[in-house]
């Protein structure tokens, strides 16, 4: 799990396709803090995924899937966003991330907006339901606040230490980006479509109890 916070930015410097993956390298420009263990988690824009080999303190190497390139941009981007996983004595500072992207978006338009730009992308009309105003969404692994949208666009702004620690600022219009919604937006939506969530008639004491309750949870996997 991540919390979307950037450590800073990295570029993909090689890749070898193999049968069934593609063996990423990966070259921090930012310090990681301690060192990288083999079998751990980093989040690469938005994509979580595990070190398979530790080349020195800035250099790593993390194998992506096919189904990891067809659904996110690190076949055919460089530049990258770090971020280490979450450990539990953390502060969570950004939302809860899990590196699973949902889809890719594309940089519509950005234009100064005080000390800050205002960006606008769009996004695949499956993701129309888990993206609201004042929602949270991570745009290639980075926690950001949704100012506005709709139903194919969004608005965040980026402050000035997001742009000078991310690759967000050097997007130009046209540029595509890793999207990951809100993961309690999804389980409500979830729970919605399984009735988990049905309304329960409080002014009658004796009605059944057909909303969420423990055992319709378990029956959820929860």
């Amino acid at each position: 799990m991540f919390t979307g916070l950037v450590l800073g930015r990295g570029r993909i410097t090689g890749r070898a396709p193999g049968r069934d993956e593609t063996s990423l390298t990966i070259e921090a420009a930012c310090d990681l803090g301690e060192p990288l263990v083999l079998g751990e988690s980093v989040s690469v824009s938005g994509a979580c995924l595990t070190v398979t080999a530790v080349k020195s303190p800035r250099v790593f190497s993390a194998y992506a899937s096919s189904e990891t390139l067809k659904v996110t941009t690190l076949g055919r981007q460089d530049s990258v966003n770090l971020e280490r996983a979450l450990k539990l004595t953390d502060r969570l500072g950004g939302h809860i991330v899990s590196g699973h992207v949902d889809g890719v978006g594309r940089l519509e338009s950005q234009k100064p907006a005080g000390q800050s730009l205002a960006c606008v992308f769009s996004f695949p009309p499956a993701l129309a339901p888990y993206i609201v105003s004042k929602g949270s969404i991570a745009i290639d692994g980075v926690s950001l606040t949704i100012n506005d949208a709709n139903l194919s666009t969004l608005t965040v702004n980026l402050i000035p230490q997001t742009a000078k620690t991310t690759t967000l600022a050097d997007l130009k219009p046209g540029r595509e980006v890793n999207l990951e919604t809100d993961i309690l937006a999804r389980l409500v939506k979830r729970l919605l479509e399984t009735g988990a969530l049905a309304p329960v008639n409080v002014d009658s004491p004796n009605a059944p109890k057909t909303g969420l309750t423990l055992e319709s949870l378990a029956k959820l996997g929860f």
